[in-house]
């Protein structure tokens, strides 16, 4: 597979996570533009059967890494059998989704190879000089283009940043029993809330902020719900204890790229606006006029959201037909 790309499948509980099908199809454009083949690493366990559908999305080869080891998320076991695989078959390239999990190892891998790392990419391009990845900077005031130097370059890509391709590839798929080596650290336990929708992944989220003025998220359950999408908090509406830490979006929570981000009462401090201003819609709703989120917004309501949410929430239910 020498100077092939390398893309590394993200799974939970044997589920490949939607940013494993975003990372696929944009490693399959870099390896169309380096005229190479893609190559699908796979970690887990009882993994074979649901590799195959990542045919579906580019890949030429999929490699299938089995041990029970693996079924967990243990970053610096994931790191042991990237990096063997990595020295083994030397890609060009190595693809991984900046997830939690993902920057995790992707900074891991990276020091353990001596490789060059562009975190949080938003865009892949090539130019003469070679392979340019694009990443924000300054809470998302600036755009800076990165030029890796050096082998394998290694991609972290922000979720919901890259499009979806289906592009159907006869893919082989090999299964191969790794070890995990050494690792400093032990799974225990997993608490999981599965009926909440992954905030990273959400195509819509609905975000709460000071202006709720309490616990009471009930209207912004109800509108996220109807849109299929996750509720979101301002970092004062966790700090407040209003919303678990999990649902806080900004530069000290999560960064978030959903195609629509509505704002309740968010005031728009630098830091939210580092978690969300890539969203590609943006809609605000805030009894202040100069609030500085309006400034970021696609679309701006100034009112009360405890009499617009409401009215947000039946025109949805109108266009769903749920009324």
């Amino acid at each position: 597979m020498a100077q092939d790309v390398l893309a590394i499948a993200e799974q939970t509980n044997g589920v490949f996570r939607k940013v494993t099908y975003e990372v696929l199809s944009e490693s399959r454009r870099i390896a169309d533009s380096l005229d190479c083949d893609l190559t699908a690493l796979v970690m887990g366990s009882n993994m074979e059967n649901v590799s195959k559908e990542l045919g579906q999305y580019g890949a030429d080869n999929i490699i299938v890494a089995e041990n029970p080891a693996l079924y967990e998320h243990v970053a610096d076991a994931y790191t042991n059998v990237i990096a063997d695989f990595v020295i083994k078959e030397a890609p060009a390239v190595v693809v991984i989704g900046a997830t939690t999990h993902g920057k995790d190892v992707s900074a891991r891998l990276a020091a353990r190879l001596n490789a060059p790392l562009a975190m949080d990419c938003v865009a892949i391009r090539f130019d003469e000089k070679g392979l340019i990845a694009s990443r924000q900077m300054y809470g998302g005031k600036v755009l800076t283009d990165v030029l890796l130097e050096g082998s394998p370059q290694i991609i972290a890509l922000r979720p919901n940043a890259m499009a979806i391709a289906n592009v159907e590839r006869a893919s082989s798929i090999e299964k191969v029993d790794v070890n995990v080596g050494k690792t400093n650290v032990q799974f225990i336990e997993k608490r999981l809330d599965t009926t909440k929708v992954e905030l990273t992944e959400a195509d819509s989220i609905v975000t709460g902020g000071r202006g709720m003025g309490g616990a009471d998220f009930s209207l912004i359950e109800a509108l996220a719900k109807l849109l299929d999408g996750a509720v979101g908090a301002s970092r004062s509406a966790v700090d407040e204890g209003w919303r678990p830490s999990s649902d806080q979006v900004g530069q000290t929570g999560k960064v978030v790229s959903p195609n629509l981000y509505i704002a309740c009462g968010v005031s728009g401090a630098i830091q939210h606006l580092a978690g969300m201003s890539s969203s590609k819609v943006i809609v605000a709703i805030n009894k202040d006029p100069d609030a500085p989120i309006f400034s970021k917004a696609d679309y701006g309501i100034e009112g009360d959201l405890f009499e617009i949410l409401p009215l947000i929430i039946e025109e949805v239910k109108k266009i769903k037909g749920e009324n």
